[in-house]
């Protein structure tokens, strides 16, 4: 009997330990989650609604970007975005980020069309800013993998322009 209770609570432990490594692990990993690579040491938020409230509260503007998995151009974008440390550095500490893999209902974020990759900069004041576009008059809020200069002077005019307005 007291090998048989022994073995059952050796097998009890395993079972406990190997959960707990699996928490402990999942734990670690959950900001990845919401980066999806864009950059691992970003606070993200979850939703366009939570991004909103965290920018008036924060008083920081939000940036959303748009994108899907299988776009070979958005996974190029997120590649020049996440290896940017400029950019890295102001998208932690200046913004509220969000990137979303799916439609938000706003149809502000959207002025001219559903495309990805798409970034556009929302005031702490809620207003969607469509004065910030990037380089292509055909998709406006669309940048390119050699558009990160381009970006951190929007990314700078976001936080330029609530300092001036508020």
């Amino acid at each position: 009997i007291m090998v048989h209770s022994t073995l059952a609570l050796s097998l009890l432990l395993i079972a406990v330990t190997s959960n707990l490594a699996m928490a402990i692990k999942k734990e670690k990993r959950a900001p990845q989650t919401l980066s999806r690579g864009w950059g691992d040491e970003i606070t993200w938020v979850q939703t366009y609604e939570e991004g909103l409230y965290q920018a008036k509260k924060s008083n920081k503007p939000l940036m959303v970007i748009h994108h899907l998995e299988d776009c070979q151009y958005c996974q190029a974008l997120k590649k020049a975005f996440a290896e940017n440390e400029e950019i890295q550095e102001m998208a932690q500490n200046n913004f509220i980020m969000l990137n979303l893999m799916h439609e938000t209902t706003d149809k502000n974020l959207s002025p001219d069309g559903q495309y990805v990759p798409r970034i556009m900069f929302v005031d702490p004041s809620l207003t969607v800013r469509a004065d910030i576009t990037g380089r292509y008059s055909n998709r406006l809020y669309t940048y390119e993998p050699q558009d990160m200069m381009f970006l951190i002077e929007n990314m700078k005019k976001a936080l330029r322009l609530i300092q001036t307005e508020l």
